[in-house]
């Protein structure tokens, strides 16, 4: 697998170590025990931007080993732009259509890097990522908006271009590694056909320069200096799942959807209703 030397040729880099093992799976554990206790809200809590709802998800976005490796991709000038969890529980069908992240972000120029961090073992059985090596080289690519059952995509979308199974490469990650993939790279997953759920964190890296087109969302300034003032910074939350946190977090959505649901014919999977017991 290309390490991070390769990443401007091959679009991604992996595995690389993120967190202890131990570590990961504590994270894990805190996960499921909230979507246990709060099984009306797990969705949205879990989702997009789920660290301005949880201080240690936020603290995580921020560690040390992984802007290290981020820096060595983008310079020392970080933001941390949105972040969120890929879950798929055992047998429930979810999967990731193959697309290009830049397709609807609205952010240029696309110097952009995802950390993907396994809190569980992410592997051929459980859905793993995939990806096209060198396919970020292949500019913005033509997408079409699907909707379907089970696609974890907000507008469901997918690249129009046949992809060969020759062409892919699968990213097996165990607890605590990550992966970084550049934001034009083609990517997607299949369901989980494991007896465990598949538990991925990603974080989405910029440097200042990066404009965001189309209205004004969050960032946080992770290391380094922003000399440009394209995002607001947001607060980091007080205390799980707090009401300030879901304030924070609810307006972050709304933003954000303004942006990445621009032109859609359905209703945005990004921002929904969210009652709090």
């Amino acid at each position: 697998m290309p390490d991070i030397a390769h990443y401007a040729e091959a679009g991604f880099a992996a595995p690389i170590r993120a967190l202890p093992p131990e570590t990961a799976l504590e994270l894990n554990e805190r996960v499921q025990a909230a979507r246990r206790a709060r099984p009306e809200d797990a969705e949205q809590a879990f989702g997009t931007n789920c660290h301005l709802l949880f201080p240690w998800l936020f603290d995580l976005t921020l560690s040390a080993p992984v802007l290290d490796a981020v820096e060595r991709v983008i310079g020392p000038d970080i933001l941390v732009w949105s972040a969120g969890f890929f879950l798929k529980d055992a047998g429930d069908g979810k999967y990731v259509s193959w697309h290009q992240d830049s397709t609807y972000w609205g952010l240029e120029p696309p110097d952009i890097v995802t950390a993907w961090i396994a809190l569980t073992p992410s592997t051929l059985e459980s859905g793993c990522m995939r990806v096209v090596p060198g396919s970020h080289d292949w500019g913005q690519l033509a997408h079409a908006d699907g909707f379907a059952n089970g696609n974890m995509l907000s507008r469901g979308q997918e690249v129009q271009v046949d992809i060969g199974e020759a062409q892919t490469h699968d990213v097996v990650l165990q607890p605590g590694e990550m992966s970084l993939h550049h934001v034009r790279i083609v990517h997607g997953s299949q369901a989980n056909r494991s007896a465990q759920p598949r538990v991925g964190f990603a974080v989405r890296y910029i440097p200042p320069h990066v404009r965001q087109l189309g209205g004004r969302t969050y960032a946080i300034l992770a290391r380094g200096r922003d000399d440009f003032g394209h995002f607001d910074p947001p607060r980091r939350p007080d205390a799980d799942l707090s009401d300030a946190a879901w304030e924070m977090h609810q307006d972050s959505l709304r933003r954000l959807n303004d942006v990445v649901m621009q032109g859609a014919a359905e209703e945005s999977k990004v921002v929904g209703h969210v009652t709090r017991a």
